[in-house]
């Protein structure tokens, strides 16, 4: 049977409300007819064509927010999603960013968007739209779909955390630790080493999966970032690309699928590390979505609709329900023009379980990663931490504190040995913890922070120095378990 095209759908007549469409009875009565094309297709044809979007006319009636529509035109098929619907005509984003569509074009109304993951998608290189794009062939469908806006596990039915993990990383590992399933953004502008602590935080062993987004990221870099930090891990990895030549469409939902991915592992049991490389380009692409549906832009040009579909994006990482997986969520977030309070930034910082602060001023001085510890928090440290840890902690944040802010008054000479007690500590012990923390790339990860803190510190004290009087308490020789 031939598909019914539908131009300008008229409101049914009360026996038809009543009884349904003669064509939806008849595909009804062939539902359990395996295989095949559907029986009735909705659709319409393109009404107007604009850079940002094209308006539909005839669908309007069959469809809602959200929606995939295909759209035909120049011999191909463009994937589509309805984001705004008027009383004559339905607003679609198209995910091409050229298509070469005219007026008179017809728009079919398709399923929603899903992917079907499955365990041999690990190794794998994958678009917005699941689809392979490594040429390693086809990819094998799982026997779930998952939606790429599923709803977030109700809070009453989530698992506790509990577990801290060891990322290797110094700085992180001792200021900052990170916990299995928390969500943690790292703050930095542009050029200061963003991606290269992503990068870091990816070769951590305490995950049996790692998904990694990337986001609008320059071309060059990706295939950079496949080759030298995503190879070494390939049995365990899983990463979707949208690069930044993309529609808005494919960027938003690059991140989108990325998390489907790791929910589905995370259903299987695994404890799986999520990176998306940025949160703030995700953002950008919900803000180009939302003008070209008509929203009015009230903060710095982002519309109402980019502050609600952030949380429902990030609050799906997190922990499982009990007896499953959970997603440690990495989220870097980029500082439009160096500001920590702009719009983006601050929604996330709220939502996140902490945050890490990439300073400009500490990367000028060739300390990497540039980590400020005096900004930086992870809200679920305590879990991490002992006692005698948290105490240590404290106190190398008063001594750093000390040291940075009698900067100036020691570039001029001012200041004079053993007139100030703290500070004389404070200026020995500082440059010692600057060179310990400092953590190129290709250096080996750090197996317990702690301990070799300990080390450095005892070495420090058998050599002459006043390292225990400086901590002001006992270092814990062990390493967080």
């Amino acid at each position: 049977m031939a598909a019914s095209e539908i131009s300008n759908p008229a409101p049914l007549p009360p026996s038809s409300a009543k009884h349904g469409d003669p064509l939806e009875q008849l595909a009804r009565l062939f539902a359990g007819h395996p295989g095949g094309p559907p029986l009735v297709r909705y659709g319409g044809r393109v009404a107007e064509v604009a850079p940002s979007h094209v308006l539909v006319r005839g669908i309007e009636r069959r469809v809602e927010l959200g929606t995939s529509v295909e759209v035909e035109g120049g011999g191909a098929r463009w994937l589509g999603e309805v984001i705004g619907i008027e009383a004559d005509c339905a607003n679609v984003k198209l995910f091409s960013s050229s298509p070469r569509l005219g007026l008179g074009a017809p728009v079919w109304v398709r399923d929603s968007l899903e992917i079907c993951p499955d365990v041999s998608w690990l190794g794998r290189v994958i678009n917005a739209l699941g689809q392979p794009i490594d040429n390693q062939g086809p990819l094998t469908s799982g026997s779930l779909p998952y939606s790429l806006d599923h709803e977030p596990i109700p809070p009453m039915a989530l698992d506790r955390i509990r577990r801290p993990i060891i990322t290797g990383v110094k700085a992180i590992d001792l200021f900052t630790p990170i916990c299995a399933g928390q969500r943690i953004g790292i703050f930095a502008g542009s050029g200061v080493g963003k991606s290269t602590l992503v990068s870091m935080l990816a070769r951590t062993n305490g995950f049996n999966t790692i998904v990694i987004a990337l986001v609008a990221e320059r071309g060059r870099e990706v295939r950079e970032f496949l080759e030298d930090v995503v190879k070494p891990h390939a049995p365990r990895a899983v990463t979707v690309v949208a690069s930044s030549s993309e529609g808005a469409m494919m960027r938003k939902n690059a991140a989108k699928t990325a998390m489907a991915v790791a929910e589905y592992f995370r259903d299987r049991g695994d404890n799986v590390l999520l990176v998306v490389d940025s949160i703030t380009r995700f953002a950008h692409a919900l803000r180009e979505v939302a003008l070209a549906a008509g929203e009015p832009p009230v903060a710095r040009g982002y519309a109402p609709s980019v502050f609600a579909e952030l949380p429902r994006l990030l609050e799906r990482a997190g922990p499982g329900k009990p007896g499953s997986g959970s997603i440690t969520g990495v989220f870097s977030v980029l500082l439009d023009g160096e500001d920590s309070n702009e719009p983006v930034a601050d929604t996330v910082r709220g939502i996140l379980d902490g945050h890490i602060v990439l300073d400009r001023a500490i990367a000028d001085q060739g300390r990497y990663p540039a980590i400020n510890p005096l900004t930086s928090i992870s809200r679920l440290a305590p879990l991490a931490w002992s006692k005698e840890e948290a105490e240590l902690v404290r106190r190398l944040r008063t001594i750093v504190a000390r040291y940075e802010e009698t900067r100036d008054l020691r570039a001029v000479g001012a200041y004079k040995a053993e007139a100030d007690f703290e500070l004389d500590q404070a200026v020995l012990l500082t440059p010692i913890l600057y060179r310990f923390l400092t953590q190129l790339p290709d250096d080996p990860a750090c197996p317990g922070v702690f301990s070799e803190l300990a080390a450095v510190l005892s070495e420090m004290r058998n050599g002459g120095g006043q390292a225990r009087e400086a901590a002001g308490t006992q270092v814990a020789t062990r390493a967080p378990a």
